[in-house]
């Protein structure tokens, strides 16, 4: 017996004629295009699932890595950051790094970098401060705050600093500036804030 066999079979309206049986072309078209919307409807999301899972995946490894780190990262903070901590860095900075500290009194960013001399005025525009408020060895950093980056401002100077004290929530900066390339200077920044 086959299966065209045990399979009633429909009979066409009244006053139609019946429908010639249908071809094998036409057949094996009509299958090959059901199958080809069960693979897309099927394997377009499942795609999407693996692809966003190895995303998800190396987002955690990055942020991992990032929250891990327990010193100056090269690069620079991201743009929630900047504007959290109000650190504003010039477009053509270079050899810029950061690194966050948070904890239940007090979060810090720390940012080094290094910029031209316009770079340093327009920073310290930000500061509503200008190049006449750096005071010469004043080393406005902690030492507490060096140690945490290793930082160390005893090399070649010369060595300029300036606090900029703000009312809380908004951030108090501790900038410090080494000027022995003029045309270059070296920006070190710790911006703390008491949420």
């Amino acid at each position: 017996m086959t299966a065209a066999a045990s399979l009633p079979r429909q009979s066409s309206p009244p006053g139609e004629p019946p429908r010639p049986p249908e071809d094998r072309r036409r057949t094996i078209r009509r299958r090959a295009l059901t199958l080809l919307i069960i693979v897309l409807l099927i394997g377009v999301p499942a795609g999407y699932l693996i692809i966003s899972a190895n995303q998800s995946r190396n987002s955690g490894k990055d942020k991992e890595a990032k929250y891990a780190a327990t010193g100056l990262v090269p690069g620079w903070p991201s743009q929630v950051q900047r504007r959290l901590y109000q650190v504003w860095i010039p477009r053509d900075a270079t050899k810029v790094a950061s690194y966050e500290t948070n904890n239940w009194k007090t979060s810090r960013l720390y940012v080094q970098f290094t910029t031209s001399d316009d770079g340093l005025n327009r920073f310290l525009s930000t500061l509503k401060a200008a190049r006449s408020s750096l005071k010469a060895n004043d080393i406005a950093i902690s030492t507490r705050d060096q140690h945490v980056v290793s930082w160390s401002f005893t090399g070649q100077g010369p060595w300029y600093g300036l606090t900029h004290a703000q009312k809380n929530p908004a951030p108090t900066l501790d900038v410090v500036v080494n000027t022995s390339q003029p045309q270059h200077p070296t920006v070190y920044v710790v911006s703390r804030t008491i949420p």
